[in-house]
């Protein structure tokens, strides 16, 4: 059986921005090859595909590849939003798209700078976590008036964030899990427990040229 036609998805299993890949393509049920990859020996394949080098990366042909991970989301739920991440009304949508830019700029800034304070020139980590800390306060604020970041379900906002909430937590946990964010921790929690986050962090071997291509949902 050959699966040329698949859409094929260089991915990390750690990378929050290839979680939220993953997460999407999983819900829309479209079918593609997995292709693990090691940060830091990137397949030749991928950085022809992307010389970018980033994960996600969804080479969906000769001329289309995705490589930024909101529109990897944006373009499984486009084919099928079978349980309704995408936001409807306008207000939603501004909502929505708001914490996803907070989360993705300064949070992960802040984010970068406490896990991996190592890597930077004088930097002091526990003061960029006090300074992420204030987006998290902010979406306790959130999630003390609703279930989820934008509505009554959980969409599109919390599938592109928690997994950036999940490494913030990683870093520090016994830290991070006495901290008085009760509505954090349970959103959190219940993310991390959820049958499709299980689904897409099963580990894989990385990818070698000529290896059998994996299939995505697995086939039986």
């Amino acid at each position: 059986m050959t699966h040329s036609n698949l859409p094929i998805l260089y991915t990390f299993r750690r990378c929050p921005y290839a979680m939220r890949g993953r997460m999407a393509l999983h819900v829309c049920g479209q079918a593609f090859e997995w292709r693990e990859i090691l940060l830091r020996d990137k397949p030749a394949a991928m950085l022809e595909a992307s010389d970018k080098g980033t994960v996600p990366t969804l080479v969906l042909g000769e001329d289309k590849v995705i490589d930024e991970s909101l529109d990897v989301m944006l373009w499984a739920l486009s084919i099928n939003d079978p349980e309704g991440w995408l936001p409807i009304n306008a207000m939603d949508r501004a909502v929505t798209y708001d914490l996803i830019e907070r989360n993705d700029g300064p949070f992960k800034a802040h984010l970068d700078r406490y896990k991996y304070a190592y890597r930077y020139d004088d930097v002091d980590g526990i003061e960029h976590r006090t300074a992420g800390f204030e987006t998290i306060l902010d979406l306790e604020s959130r999630l003390k008036n609703q279930a989820y970041l934008a509505g009554d379900i959980m969409g599109l906002a919390d599938y592109a964030i928690f997994p950036f909430i999940r490494q913030f937590r990683i870093a520090d946990m016994e830290w991070f899990d006495a901290q008085d964010i009760p509505h954090v921790h349970k959103w959190l929690q219940a993310a991390m427990a959820s049958e499709i986050f299980e689904a897409i962090m099963v580990k894989r071997a990385p990818w070698k040229e000529g290896d059998t291509p994996i299939i995505y949902p697995v086939e039986r």
